[in-house]
């Protein structure tokens, strides 16, 4: 089986060559015969399976095969770098012809996006609201798109883009064809979809299961010395290229200056890095510059690394679904992958969660030579002082301290 079977526009052949593709995979064997006959979609599938070429290359052949100079095709994504990907992925397939598309997002000055939109593009890739802005300010204009993707629907909702989203495709022809990808299904996306889409064939491959690609392994560690057993990991494991997770933005910093300190190259990606920083951490850690990247769910979705060796979830996620997300950062297009995963005692009803969705225990691993018994370190406690008897009325309420004393909590991104 390969991909002569589709009777694609022969001009998409170098591309597909140069994508590396040699034969089909599952989503794209059921996806792509789906869009060519002109019928809406609704489909799920596990990570790395090729699914943004499953709905890119029907798009370009219908684009090849019917040209005109009007922006055709509009794909809606949730994150800036999953729109930049698939831009890229369009760039790659439609490499030899005049297809043109462009990246739309926010986080990055608009100005060399309208003038892309100005000098004409077949494929906007899109994030909903600097998407939503440029229709409002009549910079774009969507009347001629044949074309409707929504990708990572489920994320979008989550993010709180359904709003938007809804906006967009009002402005939108209503003699379109629309195609949704999305891992989970509730109710909102339930509805959008009845809503937009007209009898829609439903493909579902590998519903709610990690890659079979994927090795698991558990190792349990009180909470104090979760650091210093990730270090010892990176230590013990070839650390060409490694996606560690955590909860947090504040901790993604601040572990990534620890594992920088430890003498290994290393960089972050999170909401609170501006767009260019996010872009040359990204293309660093994908160049091999930087050996580990530490990030927070915002690169759950989306990110493809070539050969990505690791994920280790230094923090249990929130949702089994985002573990799956998660360590499907690697073991991509059939290359073997491992997801490490430190756990604490609070994480045993995650665990269990995980194990009913995988159906069989994880692994439990422990490192040779670690102390796990080891105390946490001693806090330091300011000095105590002593006042003279007649300034103690000056000293603050309780109540007061206790408010100025108080910890930061945590935002999660």
């Amino acid at each position: 089986m390969n991909f002569k079977q589709f009777n694609l526009d022969s001009r998409l052949d170098a591309g597909i060559t140069r994508a590396g593709y040699q034969e089909p995979t599952p989503i794209q064997s059921a996806v792509i015969p789906v869009i060519l006959a002109g019928d809406d979609v609704i489909a799920t599938a596990q990570t790395g399976t090729g699914k943004t070429a499953a709905f890119v290359l029907p798009i370009l052949h219908h684009l090849l095969d019917h040209p005109r100079n009007q922006t055709r095709a509009v794909i809606i994504t949730p994150t800036r770098e999953l729109a930049e990907q698939i831009h890229q992925n369009i760039r790659l397939l439609a490499g030899g012809t005049r297809i043109r598309s462009a990246a739309i997002y926010g986080g990055v000055s608009s100005a060399a996006q309208i003038k892309a939109l100005q000098e004409g593009v077949d494929i906007i890739v899109a994030c909903p609201g600097r998407l939503l802005d440029l229709i409002e300010s009549r910079h774009s204009s969507l009347k001629s798109v044949d074309f409707v993707v929504l990708d990572e629907a489920d994320r979008m909702l989550d993010m709180g883009f359904l709003p938007s989203v809804r906006r967009i495709l009002k402005v939108l022809p209503g003699q379109r064809q629309t195609m949704l990808f999305s891992a989970t299904f509730p109710d909102e996306i339930e509805a959008l979809a009845a809503q937009q889409l007209y009898e829609p064939k439903r493909i579902a491959i590998g519903i709610s299961r990690p890659a079979h690609t994927v090795s698991h392994a558990l190792y349990s560690v009180p909470q104090h010395l979760k650091t210093q057993l990730l270090l010892e990991l990176l230590k013990q494991t070839d650390t060409h290229s490694v996606l560690i997770f955590t909860r947090t933005k504040h901790r993604a910093s601040r572990l990534s200056r620890q594992i920088q300190n430890a003498g290994f190259r290393v960089t972050s990606l999170h909401s609170d890095r501006t767009q260019n920083q996010r872009q040359a951490a990204l293309n660093g850690f994908k160049s091999g510059h930087y050996q580990v990247m530490v990030a927070t769910d915002i690169a759950a979705r989306g990110l493809d690394v070539e050969n990505l060796s690791h994920v280790i979830n230094f923090d249990m996620p929130d949702t089994a679904d985002a573990y799956i997300h998660r360590i499907g950062r690697t073991g991509r297009a059939q290359h073997n992958g491992d997801a490490f995963t430190l756990v604490t005692p609070e994480d045993s009803g995650m665990v269990k969660t995980i194990e009913k969705i995988l159906g069989q225990p994880l692994p439990r691993q422990t490192l040779e030579d670690f102390d796990y018994s080891a105390p946490p370190a001693p806090s330091v406690k300011p000095a105590e002082t002593h006042q003279p008897r007649q300034h103690r009325t000056a000293v603050v309420p309780k109540t007061n301290r206790t408010n100025n004393h108080r910890p930061a909590r945590f935002k999660r991104d």
